[in-house]
């Protein structure tokens, strides 16, 4: 929509409108909400006011190599958290380095981590915290399901890469 056009439907002057465009006006509450009925959408979406109502994430299960994840944030990037159900079996550890930092926290069952030279079994109420640039590697111990919270920086959504050359 062309100032022009929306200063027509509006009533607001060409020039109002043009410097609310480039910022050279704050604008008020009375030339908001014609603007917003021009566009057809409520003032909240115009003025981009949070949202308002069921606070509950929802996410759907997300199955990867075996082990569900239930997001429980909303925005992508920034801090994230998981709730995870690592399935019972036998795994060799496999570990991994990449950007970020992670934390972990068991809420039920045993969960293993391979964090550099230290190989450590976690279980309900205990909690670990570490660099992921530093090889790692959590899973299974085998003895049943582990249940836990996984948060990670900004930078642990990044691909992971080899910790050492696989044997060829």
């Amino acid at each position: 929509m062309t100032l022009a056009a929306l200063s027509e439907t509006t009533g607001i002057s060409v020039s109002t409108l043009s410097r609310l465009e480039s910022g050279l006006r704050k604008p008020s509450l009375e030339l908001l909400l014609p603007i917003a009925q021009a566009h057809q959408v409520p003032l909240d979406e115009l003025v981009g006011a949070p949202r308002v109502g069921d606070p509950r994430v929802r996410g759907k299960p997300i199955v990867r190599h075996g082990r569900t994840h239930w997001p429980l944030t909303r925005q992508p990037g920034g801090l994230q958290a998981f709730k995870v159900l690592e399935p019972s079996r036998k795994e060799e550890p496999d570990p991994r380095t990449h950007e970020g930092y992670e934390w972990l926290y068991v809420l039920s069952g045993r969960l293993r981590l391979v964090l550099g030279n230290h190989d450590v079994v976690l279980s309900a109420g205990e909690a670990a915290e570490f660099d992921t640039r530093v090889p790692h590697w959590f899973g299974s111990t085998g003895e049943g399901p582990a249940e836990f919270l996984s948060l990670f920086g900004p930078q642990g959504e990044r691909m992971h890469v080899r910790a050492r050359p696989t044997q060829g």
